[in-house]
């Protein structure tokens, strides 16, 4: 069980990596969208989709990690 749960470790932490580096880097903080209702940032489809692949991914790292950590 240790070695499925390293290994997938890995795939996921180099899944992970692999996409955060290929996301947009020329966005900036923009200071003034955080000041109300009527800035909103909308995502192109491709975007969203490498959002949620992230979200998704580090779910599974830290679910991942716990287990590892209450197996062993």
């Amino acid at each position: 069980m240790e070695t499925i749960l390293t290994i997938s470790q890995i795939i996921i932490s180099v899944l992970l990596i692999i996409i955060i580096l290929i996301q947009n880097k020329n966005v900036s903080l923009n200071l003034t969208s955080m000041w109300g209702w009527m800035w909103s940032i909308t995502k192109r489809w491709w975007e969203k989709v490498l959002h949620i692949t992230t979200i998704i991914l580090w779910t599974l790292f830290t679910l991942n990690s716990l287990l590892f950590f209450f197996i062993k």
